[in-house]
């Protein structure tokens, strides 16, 4: 593989762990674990907590999806491997 090819795949691989650790976080940390830490801050009738698990988490995960394709795009541009 040459230079140009690894230095893609490495920033590739970065971004989609970068994704997942937001992911993660969002999802898990602040919807389960950090949920009685949120249960104080009021959102939209509801604690802050409850509301990452049931909407919080799916709409930073389709923010996550937008950006992902958004940057990979960009990525295959600077790359030159875009299909345009």
């Amino acid at each position: 593989m040459s230079q140009n090819n690894n230095a893609y795949w490495q920033a590739n691989v970065r971004l989609i762990l970068i994704s997942l650790v937001i992911w993660a976080v969002v999802s898990f940390g602040f919807g389960i674990i950090l949920r009685p830490l949120l249960s104080g801050i009021a959102v939209g009738g509801t604690d802050l907590g409850f509301w990452f698990a049931q909407q919080g988490s799916i709409l930073v995960f389709l923010v996550l999806i937008f950006f992902y394709a958004w940057r990979m795009n960009k990525l295959d541009h600077e790359h030159g491997v875009d299909e345009e």
